[in-house]
């Protein structure tokens, strides 16, 4: 049971890693300085675009490495 939680818990970290690792950052450099405003004033779409799903997705992915992290507290 030990060695299966943990193999799951080291296979979500890594998950995670790469998912942080995937998103862009919050501004682009200059140009993301400069087109701020715009974007979220044109960024209706802002819901279905791919950082939104990342968000979402690292959310999830972070709970499940907080559950294995506990599970794996306990088991120990």
């Amino acid at each position: 049971m030990s060695t299966a939680v943990t193999i799951l818990h080291i296979l979500v970290a890594v998950i995670l890693i790469v998912i942080v690792l995937l998103q862009s950052g919050k501004s682009f450099g200059l140009s993301g300085s400069i087109a701020g405003g715009a974007e979220t004033f044109f960024g209706k779409n802002k819901g279905r675009t791919i950082d939104a799903m990342l968000n979402r997705l690292t959310t999830v992915v972070a709970v499940i490495f907080l559950i294995t992290s506990i599970v794996l507290a306990f088991i120990k």
